[in-house]
């Protein structure tokens, strides 16, 4: 019989971050009215270095350096464990972690009740039928589960600053009303990725930092800063977790303890005609 196969993503740090990207990036889907046409409106995730953006994404910057706007950034710019923000489990289970599989073990299981069928009857020997794989009657109790356990979950806030840049008004207020919009009556986007889900909350303020008062010889530009609040988990401790994590275990159905005489080892005083030995 073929085993079981368990795959479950690590929900890390790093799959938040791309969760956060790839649904602003593709369920957003911004565009904008540019000097070009209709385009999309890139967004860039600020943590790269610039030699990277540079060399990948040569597209975001004209022959000068300078960036071709309109044009839009992600950062995430803080991470707290709130305690009294733990999500769906509040209890504290420990190194046994969260259950997510818990089957029955059939060839242990069926071992279990074809020793008991093969005893004889007898007052002695038990209730059985002296052979295996008899029909029994009566629930068989001697049930083996193989549990299957994985790292509770560890809920942590993260903010990210959403900016978005353009050169005209018109630009910005087109860009922003897919943010002001959506989720239209809720402030609640769930967000999936590699099997795991996220909650984030669009910020109420949308912060202004244009240069506009200024009137100075800089180039006039349009920033507007959104602020993402996001409900995620972390599971396990990634490279540094020393345990395992999945982890399978069976439960015990029949425990036995051999008398002190069979433990030490000791000659018994006397036997039965049968030869067998009962203290």
């Amino acid at each position: 019989m073929a085993e079981d196969i368990f795959e479950i993503q690590p929900s890390t740090i790093e799959n938040i971050d791309l969760a956060v990207f790839e649904y602003i990036n593709k369920s957003f889907d911004l565009f904008s009215s540019t000097n070009e046409g209709f385009k999309k409106v890139p967004v860039v995730w600020v943590g790269a270095e610039r030699a990277n953006q540079i060399k990948n994404n040569k597209d975001l910057r004209d022959d000068q350096g300078v960036l071709i706007l309109p044009i839009s950034t992600l950062e995430r710019v803080s991470i707290a464990k709130n305690l009294d923000r733990k999500g769906t489990y509040w209890g504290n289970v420990g190194q046994e972690g969260l259950i997510i599989s818990r089957t029955i073990k059939q060839d242990k299981t069926a071992n279990f009740l074809n020793a008991d069928s093969k005893k004889k009857t007898g007052a002695q020997q038990g209730s059985g039928h002296g052979q295996i794989n008899f029909p029994s009657k009566s629930d068989n109790k001697k049930i083996v589960y193989e549990t299957v356990t994985a790292p509770l979950p560890v809920y942590i806030d993260l903010v990210y600053k959403f900016s978005i840049r353009t050169e005209y008004q018109e630009q910005m207020n087109k860009l922003l009303a897919p943010f002001i919009t959506r989720p239209y009556g809720l402030n609640i986007i769930t967000l999936r990725r590699n099997e795991h889900y996220y909650e984030m909350f669009i910020g109420e303020d949308y912060n202004l930092n244009n240069n506009l008062a200024s009137m100075d010889e800089a180039e006039r530009t349009y920033v507007t800063d959104i602020e993402l609040r996001v409900l995620g988990y972390l599971m396990g401790e990634e490279d540094n977790q020393k345990n395992p994590k999945i982890t399978k275990k069976e439960n015990a159905v029949e425990v036995k303890i051999p008398r002190e005489r069979v433990i030490f080892g000791d000659i018994p005083s006397h036997i039965d005609k049968k030869g067998f030995y009962r203290d």
